[in-house]
């Protein structure tokens, strides 16, 4: 295990315990809620956090390879989302926070797996116009932020939620 890859894989485990910990707040009616501009419920996003995270990592692996991401779009993403979204549905708050603890911590070991080599392989990603990107670059702006970026969205919609209802 090299000294960037247990970083990225702590700022992994960071975000999740973040959610984690915020989502273990929110009353069942939070939980039920829906982001605003998103539509999905917390609950579920908590869940695709979760769901997201080896695709993320497969990604980024495939990247360490030297192997280019192709025919990959945003479309396919929004795709996989909505699919997502609508099979998870009704899921507890127990199911998605046992199933985010798993998976990021699989996530985490597979970020400690790389090299400082892998990390720093680049090959084109078709989600981003192709360019080549790093490994690291990949880990980042995907299952590294994902939980973070999530949690913004969720603590603004239960603020805002939270300030309607007082």
């Amino acid at each position: 295990m090299t000294t960037r890859a247990n970083a990225l894989a702590e700022r992994l485990e960071q975000g999740a315990r973040e959610l984690a910990t915020f989502a273990r707040t929110l009353t069942d009616a939070e939980w039920r809620s829906r982001i605003p501009g998103d539509g999905r419920k917390i609950g579920v996003v908590v869940h695709h956090v979760a769901y997201m995270y080896p695709i993320e990592i497969q990604v980024a692996q495939t990247v360490a390879g030297g192997k280019p991401i192709a025919g990959l779009s945003w479309n396919d993403v929004h795709e996989i989302n909505a699919k997502h979204a609508k099979e998870n549905d009704g899921v507890t708050r127990e199911e998605a926070l046992d199933f985010l603890r798993r998976s990021s911590a699989d996530a985490a070991a597979a970020i400690r797996a790389l090299s400082d080599e892998q990390l720093d392989s680049a090959a084109p990603v078709s989600l981003n116009a192709d360019a080549p990107l790093t490994c690291q670059f990949v880990l980042e702006d995907h299952a590294v932020r994902h939980s973070f970026h999530h949690l913004a969205k969720i603590k603004s919609a239960v603020e805002t939620r939270r300030r309607s209802a007082a």
